[in-house]
């Protein structure tokens, strides 16, 4: 167990896929706006938990809260997914990078857990060099 765990008494990924909840499916907007209410949660490196997370456990941590089981990697996420266009994407959809992932927030944003020193935010996509992919479809 790492320090940033052991100071988080809430549920884990494995509780909330055993309880999720929402249960019985989801749809982006919910979705977006749960991951909304963890902005300023730091980012720790394999964090998955609302002590910490790192971008794909952010994801993860979301996405179980809707009984949705994903893998703790940006590019198993995305490989979950089926890739859709910019013009297409909605907020809730996952931004897939090389290496980083996080939800599309719309207006050419991200919501995402950034690096170490930083905390889950909203900023501009920064590369071209992405993915959009839809859960669910």
């Amino acid at each position: 167990m790492t320090a940033y765990s052991a100071a988080f008494s809430g549920p884990t990924v494995g509780d909330l896929l055993a309880s999720p909840p929402f249960p019985g499916g989801f749809d982006l907007a919910a979705v977006y706006n749960v991951a909304l209410q963890y902005q300023g949660v730091p980012y720790v490196y394999g964090g998955n938990t609302p002590a910490g997370f790192d971008c794909s456990g952010y994801v993860q941590y979301v996405f179980a809260q809707f009984g949705v089981s994903l893998p703790h990697s940006s590019s198993g996420q995305g490989a979950m997914g089926t890739p859709i266009s910019l013009a297409d994407a909605q907020p809730g959809d996952l931004v897939i990078m090389d290496g980083h992932d996080g939800f599309y927030a719309g207006n050419g944003n991200i919501l995402h857990a950034p690096y170490e020193g930083a905390s889950v935010r909203v900023q501009p996509i920064w590369t071209g060099d992405y993915t959009i992919v839809r859960l669910g479809i």
